[in-house]
Order: C-alpha cells, then sequence, then structure tokens
C-alpha cells in the first residue's frame, strides 16, 4: 500500500481532519480518535505497541489548532495545548473508517470467510510432520482450519506426546479438569460418556464452561476393526438451514440460557455448571459459536414451565437437523491420524464399538483456545507472506 497524500484538510469546526489520496479518494478521521492514538514516544509505547496515553488525560471535543502535509507521506497536527502528533500515510490508510476499509481491515486481522459444508465435503489432509517444520505448511493449515473447521493430519507417531508437540507448535495447550491431554478409550466406571464403546451423538465439547475451548485435537493411537467411525457436521451450515427454516426455532435456541453441568474427578476434583446458548449469535444474529452437549444438559432447567415444550420442539428440529444425511460427514481415523477442527462450529460424535477385554481403540484428546490459534496464524501470515 505505497499510496500518497495529494491533500489534507480541517472540517466541521476543527472536529475532524479530511485526508485526499492520490487516487482521488478521501477519508475523515474524527480528531478525537487521532488524538487518542497519537503515535510520539509520550502517547504510544513502541515496544509493546501500546497505549501511554491516559484516557482520563484525553479531551474528548478536541479540536485541531493547525494540520500540514510533509512529504505526501505524513501528515502532522498541532493540538490546542501544543501537543504535537505525526501519522504516516500507510498506517492512516489501513484504519480509513470507510467501510471497505474497515472489511478489508477485519479480513486481514481475522480470517472471517468461512465455507459451508455437508456430506459431500472432501476433508482436507496434511502431513503432521509438514506442519510440525515447514511454516508455509502451518501457516495453510491454520489458515483451512479457520476457513473450512476441520482439517486432518496425518502421519504422526501412534504415541502419546505427539499432542504436546502440536500444542507448542502453535504455542501451548489449554488446560482442563481433564487434564493437558486425555485419553478417550473404554473405562471402568467411566467418568465421561465419551469413555465408553456407545454411540455418541453430535455434541461441541465442554459448554459447561463460561468459555468453551475454541478448537479440538483427537489423535488416534489405536483403532478398533469394527464400528468406531467418526461423523463430523458444520454447526454453522445447519444453523443458518434453521434460521431461514424456521426463525422463531432459530430465536429460541439463540436466546434460551441452557443450564450445563459437570461433576467429578480426574485432573482434580471439579464440580462445573454453566449456563448458554445453544447458538450464540454476534450482533447481526449470525451464529458465532454453538453449545450443545446432551450428555452434559442439566436436569435442571431455569426458564418458566410454559416455554419448556417450545425449547424441546426447537431444539429436536435442530438436532434432526444436524442427523441429516445431507449435512454429516462419515469417517474412520487411522492410527497415526491427528483431526483438528473447531470446537465453537464443527460438532462431533461416533459410532458404537465393541468392547472387548483389552482396549481396543485409543484416542488421546487435547484442546486450545482460538486466541493461541490465531495468534500463531498471524505471526506464521507476517512471516510467510513477508508482510511488515
Amino acid at each position: 500500500m505505497d499510496l500518497g497524500i495529494q491533500k489534507v484538510e480541517v472540517f466541521d469546526s476543527g472536529h475532524f481532519v479530511r485526508v485526499e489520496w492520490e487516487d482521488g479518494n478521501k477519508s475523515c478521521y474524527p480528531c478525537v480518535w487521532l488524538r487518542d492514538n497519537c503515535q510520539c514516544p509520550h502517547c504510544f509505547l513502541r515496544s509493546a505497541k501500546a497505549r501511554r496515553l491516559l484516557f482520563e488525560d484525553l479531551d474528548v471535543n478536541i479540536v485541531v489548532k493547525e494540520v500540514a502535509l510533509a512529504d505526501r507521506k505524513k501528515i502532522s497536527i498541532t493540538w490546542p495545548d501544543e501537543h504535537a502528533s505525526e501519522y504516516e500515510a500507510e498506517w492512516l490508510k489501513k484504519r480509513c473508517f470507510s467501510e471497505e476499509a474497515r472489511a478489508e481491515m477485519r479480513e486481514d486481522l481475522f480470517l472471517p470467510e468461512r465455507q459451508y459444508w455437508g456430506s459431500e465435503l472432501q476433508l482436507p489432509k496434511m502431513p503432521f510432520e509438514e506442519i510440525m517444520s515447514n511454516d508455509e505448511s502451518a501457516y495453510k493449515w491454520l489458515c483451512t482450519l479457520k476457513k473450512v473447521g476441520i482439517v486432518l493430519l496425518t502421519g504422526a507417531a501412534t504415541t502419546q506426546g505427539e499432542l504436546i508437540k502440536l500444542g507448542n507448535r502453535i504455542g501451548f495447550l489449554r488446560l482442563t479438569f481433564y487434564g493437558p491431554t486425555w485419553q478417550v478409550q473404554d473405562k471402568a466406571d467411566a467418568n465421561n460418556v465419551a469413555y465408553t464403546t456407545g454411540k455418541l451423538c453430535f455434541h461441541t465439547d465442554y459448554p459447561v464452561l463460561q468459555h468453551p475451548p475454541g478448537v479440538q485435537f483427537l489423535h488416534c493411537i489405536k483403532q478398533t476393526a469394527a464400528g468406531g467411525e467418526s461423523e463430523v457436521v458444520d454447526g454453522f451450515h445447519v444453523a443458518n438451514k434453521l434460521k431461514k427454516q424456521n426463525p422463531q426455532a432459530y430465536q429460541i435456541l439463540s436466546s434460551t440460557a441452557v443450564d450445563y453441568t459437570d461433576v467429578g474427578v480426574d485432573y482434580c476434583d471439579f464440580a462445573v455448571q454453566c449456563k448458554q446458548r445453544i447458538i450464540d449469535v454476534d450482533s447481526r444474529g449470525q451464529a458465532v459459536r454453538i453449545n450443545y452437549n446432551n450428555a452434559t444438559r442439566d436436569t435442571v432447567f431455569d426458564i418458566p414451565v410454559e416455554k419448556v415444550r417450545s425449547f424441546y420442539k426447537a431444539l429436536k428440529e435442530f438436532d434432526d437437523l444436524l442427523n441429516s444425511t445431507e449435512h454429516k460427514f462419515t469417517y474412520k481415523l487411522k492410527p497415526g491420524d491427528i483431526v483438528t477442527f473447531d470446537n465453537w462450529r464443527v460438532l462431533h460424535g461416533r459410532q458404537s464399538y465393541q468392547s472387548g477385554s483389552e482396549v481396543t481403540r485409543h484416542l488421546e484428546g487435547a484442546y486450545a483456545d482460538w486466541d493461541v490459534v490465531m495468534s500463531r496464524l498471524r505471526i506464521l501470515r507476517k512471516k510467510v507472506l513477508k508482510r511488515d
């Protein structure tokens, strides 16, 4: 973005600065925002990329005393108290308040694009060792994970500990009451329905936490000969279908607080309670997180009695859509496979398998937060694309 400034002027009684670019486009900047984001050493700690200016010292009604254009690459502003600020053209252009510029910045910072899918999913696959050793491959993995919601890594060792390596690759894993990693296998007196041989219906993990883990890893160490197939469904795609098909059901699931509970002993003893909406939405009503786990949905239901049946009908319609053949994708993990997926978007399940005298199926699981994953993605993006 190497665009110079043609002209700069003040308008609206000094409350706005208007920049005219060499291509003829114009950008308007509120003076209060410009003063708040002064980049001088007194106002901004460059080593931490953090604001030093205290908000209590900011005059929200501030106006410009004087503005000047320096060599078409930056503007300088003098404020009423004689404080001086300079703003580079490229810095200003990136932070333009136009809808187009804001959309471009959202894309650059958050990669919001999603590729929805159903039973036709072509499961993205990448070699485990490649993403561990190659930054371009790791960047592609995380970009695909963000866009599609699921990526299968192949060729990992069939021993515990590979997920620790994967966690170190992105930063660190999320510790929960089940430990840094956890073993999915048939266990006596199981403290989780996953630790049985029965069918697992579609669910997201850990809606009982106020902030459920954003990304889940499942590493296949041992696989049963018959049964145990994995199933996944794009929860955002299904939520969009529900919204179109039955807006009232969507409204109920996106507004009703459902009680979740998880009590037991594992990494430590725990007694967790939480209220979550099955479909969390943003300010535009778009689904941003699915919180659905039938196993840990509490018997306590803190809503008026006359609303209970309507909720069940709405949830039944959503669940039927999740389980429809056009939406779910079935595959079977092989030893050495690691499936990585968006736990806020992708619901997963498992077909039942036969129990035996010894463990016939063993997966190691772990979580990471989206904050950690997106941090690594941005660092890799800067490195791979050689951005400043």
